[in-house]
């Protein structure tokens, strides 16, 4: 039976979130309380987000285009801005594809993608345990599958030239940029899902050189990356031979790059 919360404590809570420094202490109270199961419980998480630690490891979930994605601390928490690399992939795609999702994180991409598209084959693969044991948790509903490795290592050699959707979120901030991230990433996120290197790019740059070998003819692969670093990731997208355009969102400032894989027939077996 669910607990009731009088006026005074709501009140009570949208203050101390307010003076904590949470601008949405509003919507965050309201959050709190439905997740509560005991006022003891409540205000357990109350003091948790008023220490500092992002909300959606206090609650357990964060929302993802329209899913309550699992989220356990000492994950990377999926973006708002990430929805519009999930919109891109589901244009490109169809019915029964085969999609990976590389870095996949709590595999919130995946289960997007699964819930919009619906007959897919899902795979993903990361190498941090606690993003696989979130992954599994948010794809197997879908049917999905995720391999522990490192990139393409993770995947079975029967996938090789047979991808159709490839989309990596991979840390793409520049090692020197972390120091200046929003205090919530920079001290409780993994800096293994946000640091890419000196310019960010290290990691992309692994990605995109082996995925001509892994899509399927007129396969794609997207990754979400910066604006600024945009221009510079054309150019390794298009020096791996992949057919390469940018997309943008202004309002969400989401940058996707997409590779088309021009390849005219899969691999022999």
């Amino acid at each position: 039976m669910k607990f009731l919360v009088d006026h005074h404590t709501v009140t009570s809570i949208i203050n101390k979130l307010r003076s904590a420094g949470c601008v949405f202490a509003e919507e965050e109270a309201r959050l709190l309380v439905t997740e509560g199961q005991s006022l003891d419980g409540l205000l357990q998480k109350v003091d948790m987000r008023v220490e500092g630690i992002p909300l959606e490891y206090v609650i357990g979930w964060a929302p993802f285009c329209g899913l309550r994605i699992v989220v356990e601390r000492g994950v990377f928490v999926p973006r708002k801005r990430t929805e519009f690399l999930v919109r891109q992939a589901e244009d490109l795609g169809c019915s029964g594809d085969i999609v990976v999702d590389l870095c996949c994180g709590s595999g919130a991409i995946g289960a997007a993608l699964a819930a919009a598209m619906g007959d897919i084959m899902l795979y993903g693969s990361d190498i941090d345990l606690i993003a696989i044991r979130c992954a599994r948790k948010n794809v197997t509903p879908f049917g999905g599958h995720i391999f522990e490795g490192d990139l393409y290592k993770a995947l079975p050699r029967w996938m090789k030239g047979r991808i159709n959707i490839l989309v990596a979120n991979v840390p793409y901030v520049p090692t020197k940029a972390i120091e200046l991230l929003p205090v919530e990433a920079r001290l409780y996120e993994p800096h293994l899902a946000l640091d890419g290197g000196e310019d960010g790019l290290n990691i992309l740059r692994r990605v995109v050189k082996e995925a001509p070998d892994w899509l399927a003819p007129g396969g794609h692969l997207l990754i979400e990356t910066s604006e600024m670093q945009a221009p510079r990731t054309f150019e390794i997208f298009a020096h791996s031979g992949l057919a390469t355009k940018v997309v943008r969102d202004a309002e969400r400032d989401a940058t996707v790059v997409i590779g088309t894989n021009s390849g005219d027939s899969p691999p022999a077996l």
